[in-house]
């Protein structure tokens, strides 16, 4: 089996899957608790992408500088900062600490 044959399987199957979501009745989604699983499966993807992409280097796991710039963004998101603030501080830091180091 080819590498073209293996992301015809996949895009076949994710089309699949997409298709099969419109088959779910619209009342099901509309309860608390697939709501809620759908709500917290969103955080979970996306805190797993930014943990993976901080802390990722090809197989292993690495920290430098992006772990600091991602924690002074953190903070400054929770005490509610502009969001291009946060960016540019972030970039700040990360690009502070690899000047230094």
């Amino acid at each position: 089996m080819t590498t073209w044959h293996i992301i015809l399987i996949a895009s076949a199957a994710t089309l699949a899957l997409k298709l099969a979501g419109h088959l779910v009745p619209a009342g099901f989604l509309e309860r608390e608790r697939p709501a809620r699983i759908a709500d917290l499966l969103t955080v979970a993807l996306l805190s797993a992408l930014i943990a993976v992409q901080t802390l990722g280097a090809g197989q292993q796991v690495v920290v430098d500088a992006r772990v600091p710039a991602v924690i002074v963004a953190a903070a400054l998101y929770a005490l509610k900062v502009p969001f291009i603030v946060v960016v540019a501080v972030a970039a700040a830091v990360a690009a502070g600490i690899r000047a230094f180091v």
